[in-house]
């Protein structure tokens, strides 16, 4: 069911004890816009803007309950995925999804936060490139876990999200914010059919605690838009010109 008329988004994710990125972002951004969001947990995380200092696992079996709480009730328009911690845990979330999922699925393939600490190991990104991207509408990588999915560097942002999109048959929009310090960052989106679309922004004066969540609140705008209705060239645009104001 949908509530009062307003889509349902999910976001699967790990809890963030400081409130700036992770589920509690996501929730905050999808009442932003308007649409009504729900959660499952992959992991609590003790962490703050500079630094995660411990995270718990949520057992698979409360992971597995969780994902069919949601199913079972509504009727989720789009889905978002954050940090999914590991191999066991991705598996878990892609047959829960391919099961009973129709709406768009946009995944955020967190690898390393922004504090630098490492939240997928290899077996995971395995698991992830098989399991759950080639369910995936859209992929929202940086330009590190671009270069961790094609495994290289990334020197061409527009050939690596064509190269991205090619390889999952699914939009990706390549992020540019770790790009070189510029007063211009460039965002990339190549679209299923493989046409690009570029979104320029300014970068901005934030501090640390603005910085901290950026992916996961544009991947969140993306992903209430796309609920909405708009295909991922009119999301993107829409979540650009609406992520400056969160």
């Amino acid at each position: 069911m949908a509530l009062q008329g307003r889509p349902v988004c999910l976001t699967i994710g790990g809890s963030d004890s400081c409130g700036g990125a992770g589920i509690q972002a996501d929730l905050r951004t999808f009442a932003a816009m308007g649409v009504y969001g729900c959660s499952v947990i992959t992991a609590l995380t003790a962490q703050n803007p500079r630094a995660i200092t411990r995270i718990e696992p949520v057992s698979l079996a409360q992971l597995d309950a969780e994902l069919h709480a949601i199913f079972d009730y509504f009727d989720v328009a789009a889905v978002k995925t954050g940090m999914l911690l590991d191999a066991e845990h991705i598996a878990v979330i892609s047959a829960v999804l391919q099961q009973h999922h129709r709406g768009a699925l946009i995944v955020d393939p967190v690898m390393v936060a922004s504090s630098g600490a490492r939240l997928l190991d290899a077996g995971a990104v395995d698991t992830l490139v098989h399991a759950l991207l080639p369910l995936a509408t859209m992929v929202t990588p940086n330009l590190d876990e671009a270069a961790v999915l094609l495994g290289e560097t990334v020197t061409d942002q527009e050939e690596a999200a064509r190269r991205l999109a090619g390889r999952f048959g699914c939009a990706v929009l390549l992020k540019g914010g770790h790009a070189e310090e510029s007063d211009m960052l460039l965002d990339v989106l190549c679209d299923a059919d493989g046409q690009l679309h570029h979104y320029r922004h300014a970068r901005q004066p934030w501090g640390e605690m603005q910085a901290h969540g950026t992916g996961c609140r544009l991947a969140s705008l993306v992903t209430a838009a796309m609920a909405a209705g708009l295909v991922p060239e009119q999301a993107v645009a829409a979540a650009a010109e609406r992520f400056q104001g969160l």
